[in-house]
């Protein structure tokens, strides 16, 4: 016969030990830090949708008119005014990074975890956090396609093939022509193999037409030198 007494203990004792490893193993999320990354996000895109839109023809008389601002001082003030937003953002997200890390999945949920990227991404302190970066999107942290952007915009800014094909910009050719193109990839050849690794949905090509790019494999050797 089963002495109650020390059957109601033995339960005790393992409800309470797993209660113990359930708080150890989990990790709340911060709300607090979750709100505030969220607002940030909504920050980072502020004026880059109309920035967007003032590309489309068409846009300027309603942008102009929404802004209090002549048509030819539309992209001007428009950066300017993302621009100062973004100078705070990073100073913010730089103090968060010193507090906790980046702030991941694990800390903030999705798709909050996304919100220090953008900021950086949109920054001049993509070398200084590139490596954290790739340690949160290893760590599925951050979605692994996302530091092959910045991967490839950090490469390209330091005059480097990219590797997934994800950046594109307006280069002159050694023959004196302009153009907008995706900037020269490291390995054209294997370069869909390597998107899709890194998560991408759209190969290459696609990803250009999306960019209203034709795609056209360019190598650095091409391209002038900037003075």
């Amino acid at each position: 016969m089963i002495d109650t007494t020390i059957f109601k203990l033995t339960i005790f004792l393992i409800v309470g030990c797993i209660a113990n490893v359930s708080g150890k193993t989990q990790n709340p999320i911060n709300l607090s830090l979750k709100r505030k990354l969220d607002s940030i996000m909504v920050l980072d895109q502020k004026y880059r949708e109309d920035l967007v839109l003032l590309m489309s023809s068409g846009s300027e008389d309603y942008l102009s008119k929404k802004y209090h601002v002549s048509k030819n001082l539309l992209n001007q003030t428009l950066w300017k005014k993302q621009n100062t937003i973004d100078s705070a953002n990073i100073i913010y997200i730089s103090a968060v990074i010193r507090k906790y890390g980046y702030p991941g999945k694990s800390l903030v949920g999705s798709p909050s975890n996304e919100s220090a990227y953008y900021v950086i991404q949109h920054s001049s302190k993509i070398g200084e956090y590139i490596r954290t970066i790739k340690t949160a999107a290893k760590k599925s942290e951050l979605p692994f396609h996302l530091f092959a952007m910045m991967e490839d915009r950090f490469l390209m800014d330091n005059n480097k093939e990219q590797i997934y094909g994800t950046q594109a910009t307006f280069i002159t050719l050694n023959g004196g022509a302009s153009k907008y193109v995706i900037w020269p990839i490291k390995d054209p050849l294997h370069v869909n193999k390597l998107r899709k690794k890194a998560g991408f949905e759209l190969t290459v090509e696609q990803n250009a037409e999306r960019l209203g790019v034709s795609f056209k494999v360019i190598r650095l050797s091409e391209i002038q030198k900037k003075k």
